[in-house]
């Protein structure tokens, strides 16, 4: 009963949403990838802001669900009847009667399970696509028969691309070139390794009274060259996105001074790799929004490259939704932690494999502590932090692991501005697959 009434609500707003699309017919950016798809979303929401009309998907509505209501601009009711009855009756008022709307719509578009891109673009015709990583394992493969599966639905999307359209791409991604023979529209790559339209280069973090506060990095585009700062963020991944974010921006007209210097105004994604003040003169690496191996991975080396850390400390959670690839892939990690972290927790079943590797690569087991759930990891965590400790804190949703983040940050009070999944839907622990 509860997959009929979800299949009605997501056919009458999708229907809704089509109208409103027809009427308004606003330019589509549409960002996929297996990692920094929010992130992406938003950065590019930063650059275009101050100089056209935008709307961007909120927080990670990247579904079937999720993107009818970015377009029409409604919120997510979850298990509440009553309200997704409003939103069915507000969203025919918008798709019938608005007489304004956005010229610029940027999308965030996921797939959890084969077949979800196919019925999502079979509606939704971007005219720009942004890719901006496909992993060899990314998460949710285990729906799927294997990681090449995932990629190409994924690339259903570029498939529904206007034929006068651009996609915008990961020049350093292997996988994203290999699909560029088979794109017939213009294809503009950003790179922070290869030479591309837009290059990354002498990418650092920034430092106040040796604590990290941000990354800093030049870009190349042909004859210009602009420098980007961005405070509460680090790592590879966010030089990635803001890069992109820049090609989109010249796409659509904005000059890349300009757009750099929206950039320097803006505010990173909660829960991936932002930097937050901790308890007793720490500092925080929050990427509790999600964890895949390539972006696991990605985040204990930026921790490695951290200075004036006295002890670097890895909290890391089970990685869900690998299937067969999930032990594999989670003693690989705690391979990678041993040669990144000075302590190591880690939180869940799952995650065992990871202090497993770790051990087998040379980290003391003395440095190993292994917990069941967060609750139990943060009071712990708490008793054994000292000043000038650097911790990353990530893990798949499931662990909920922002409630270690929120035990050991130095403003919990603000807990609901700067950390993922705070909604009262979240917290109370009512939250369900919306409808």
């Amino acid at each position: 009963m509860h997959s009929l009434l979800k299949a009605i609500v997501v056919w009458l707003l999708t229907a809704e949403a089509k109208l409103l699309l027809r009427r308004h017919r606003p330019i589509i950016i549409a960002v996929t990838g297996s990692v920094g798809k929010t992130s992406m979303k938003d950065a590019i929401y930063t650059v275009l802001k101050q100089h056209v009309s935008a709307r961007k998907s909120e927080k990670s509505f990247n579904s079937d669900i999720g993107v009818p209501l970015t377009v029409l601009g409604l919120p997510n009711a979850w298990n509440n009847p009553f309200l997704w009855f409003k939103n069915l009756f507000d969203g025919l008022l918008i798709a019938l009667f608005s007489k304004t709307y956005p010229n610029y719509l940027i999308l965030e578009t996921g797939v959890d399970r084969p077949g979800d891109m196919v019925k999502l673009s079979a509606w939704i015709k971007p005219d720009m696509v942004v890719l901006t990583r496909f992993p060899d394992v990314p998460v949710h493969v285990e729906f799927f028969t294997g990681p090449e599966a995932v990629v190409a639905e994924k690339m259903c999307l570029v498939e529904a691309l206007k034929p006068e359209g651009v996609v915008i791409y990961n020049h350093d991604d292997e996988i994203i070139k290999s699909q560029l023979p088979y794109i017939r529209q213009k294809t503009i790559g950003f790179s922070r390794l290869l030479p591309a339209h837009f290059t990354a280069s002498a990418d650092q973090f920034f430092y106040e009274d040796d604590l990290p506060a941000g990354v800093q990095f030049t870009v190349s585009h042909f004859a210009e060259a602009v420098t980007v700062r961005v405070r509460g963020v680090v790592g590879v991944q966010s030089v990635y996105t803001l890069t992109g974010a820049l090609a989109v921006g010249m796409q659509c007209g904005i000059s890349l001074e300009d757009a750099a210097t929206a950039l320097s105004e803006h505010n990173p994604a909660p829960g991936r790799m932002c930097v937050i003040p901790g308890i007793k003169g720490t500092v925080i690496i929050d990427d509790t929004y999600n964890a895949s191996p390539i972006a696991t991975e990605q985040a204990l080396v930026t921790l490695k490259e951290i200075k004036h850390a006295k002890r670097r400390i890895a909290v890391l959670g089970d990685m869900l939704e690998l299937g067969r690839f999930s032990a594999r892939e989670h003693e690989r990690i705690g391979q990678v932690a041993a040669s990144c972290v000075d302590v190591l927790f880690t939180i869940g079943i799952r995650a065992r494999k990871i202090a497993e590797g770790a051990l087998e690569y040379g980290l003391p087991e003395t440095q190993i502590f292994q917990y069941e759930d967060a609750t139990q990891a943060a009071r712990e965590l708490q008793v054994f932090l000292k000043p000038g400790d650097v911790i990353l804190v990530k893990a798949s949703q499931g662990i909920r692991a922002e409630r270690i983040v929120e035990e050991v940050m130095r403003e919990p009070e603000r807990a609901g501005e700067l950390l993922v999944r705070q909604d009262e839907a979240w917290k109370s622990g009512t939250r369900g697959s919306a409808v």
